[in-house]
């Protein structure tokens, strides 16, 4: 049976395209399950050393300067808030629908229900199955102590921070949707991230939301879902 030149020139094309297309990178893959592993042997240590988890020491001290009380104007400045609206239903309808809708509007339909699964996996999924696993004591009241509980309406379990877990996922969504090429954009985008992460665990402990090492394990938790995803 003979081939013609079109058989010839696609079947050469498909084995070229074989050969040159560079393998999907794995590290991405590696970071991301390291990231969920730290998050779930943190989880375990907690359940092993509860009510005063091994990190107590480091979260009281933290708490201790960083903490405020319902007199400070701090938590409510327009920075502290920007970071308390990003973990409720504003900041929900910017991943969950303002970015993915506007994806697919311009034809990244793949890219938008990519930012939709990475949220639902981060919020849904690591966030709160490891908040009712553990389920650690929030900071509470202890006014003698100079100390405060909760500034804003939370939910119950400490560990880890969903706001965290959110801001996480973000970071590492957005930078996926900027073009490998553009690696001037990228690297700014990585301080910008890193500035964002940062700020949520201040905000976070400023509030007496979580505990230090819940906000910590909450960012790098969140950022193992991005890159698995």
């Amino acid at each position: 049976m003979e081939t013609s030149p079109t058989d010839a020139q696609s079947g050469q094309a498909t084995l070229t395209d074989e050969i040159t297309s560079p393998p999907r990178p794995r590290n991405l893959l590696i970071w991301g399950v390291a990231a969920l592993a730290f998050l779930t042997a943190m989880g375990i240590s907690f359940l092993l050393t509860l009510p005063n988890a091994w990190t107590q020491p480091l979260d009281d001290a933290w708490r201790g300067v960083m903490g405020s009380s319902p007199q400070d104007s701090l938590p409510n400045s327009p920075l502290a808030m920007f970071f308390q609206q990003f973990g409720q239903p504003l900041g929900s309808l910017f991943t969950l629908i303002i970015i993915p809708v506007a994806l697919m509007i311009f034809g990244h339909w793949r890219s938008g229900l990519f930012v939709i699964a990475a949220s639902f996996a981060g919020t849904g999924l690591v966030s709160q199955l490891a908040k009712n696993l553990v389920d650690r004591p929030r900071p509470a009241a202890d006014e003698a102590a100079g100390l405060y509980g909760p500034l804003f309406t939370v939910d119950h379990g400490s560990f880890r921070s969903g706001h965290a877990v959110s801001m996480g996922v973000l970071v590492v969504v957005i930078m996926a949707l900027i073009p490998a090429a553009k690696v001037g954009m990228r690297r700014i985008w990585l301080v910008i991230g890193f500035l964002l992460c940062a700020g949520m665990i201040w905000q976070r402990t400023l509030i007496n939301a979580h505990w230090l090492s819940d906000s910590i394990t909450g960012v790098i938790g969140g950022v193992g879902v991005g890159l698995i995803m």
